[in-house]
């Protein structure tokens, strides 16, 4: 039995993958298609290095292409939750490191939306984890390969 994966994102996140497997089916498969074929005009096939780089350019192509169809067939659409009195997927959050008392605001997204770089956290992330189901006031112990930090939870909003 297979248990298939369902990637949780938003509606805005599922268009931009839409576009990008509409990108590459149409626009980068063609140019591909053309590399494949100037590298062929070159010659002897077992000798040409065009032509291997064009074919596994080929091959990367549609595994990107394969991937994309697979997120979109399992994509689970989640919506910011009405309810701000616990944290959801769609929630922004404001947090105080007890540690050092530094206030932090994230966003709980889905993985493939995740970027901690924009302060976008994965509900699959142990901080996410730790997050998810909190209310205002509550303190989360999350893992951390430096230890376990506790934060406390200051406010919950739907950005």
């Amino acid at each position: 039995m297979v248990l298939e994966t369902k990637y949780k994102m938003s509606k805005a996140r599922l268009d931009e993958i839409r576009e990008e497997l509409h990108y590459l089916e149409t626009v980068r498969e063609k140019e591909v298609s053309e590399l494949i074929k100037e590298a062929r005009s070159f010659g002897d096939l077992s000798e040409n290095s065009e032509y291997d780089e064009a074919k596994t350019e080929q091959g990367k192509l549609y595994s990107k292409i394969a991937e994309l169809h697979n997120i979109l067939e399992n994509a689970e659409i989640i919506e910011a939750s009405e309810n701000i009195m616990h944290v959801a997927i769609g929630s922004h959050v404001q947090v105080k490191c007890l540690a050092d008392g530094e206030i932090e605001e994230y966003t709980i997204v889905g993985s493939l939306e995740a970027n901690a770089m924009q302060g976008r956290i994965s509900d699959d992330s142990p901080f996410g984890k730790g997050l998810v189901g909190a209310v205002v006031g509550t303190v989360v112990t999350v893992e951390a390969p430096a230890g376990a930090i506790k934060y406390e939870v200051l406010k919950i909003t739907n950005k």
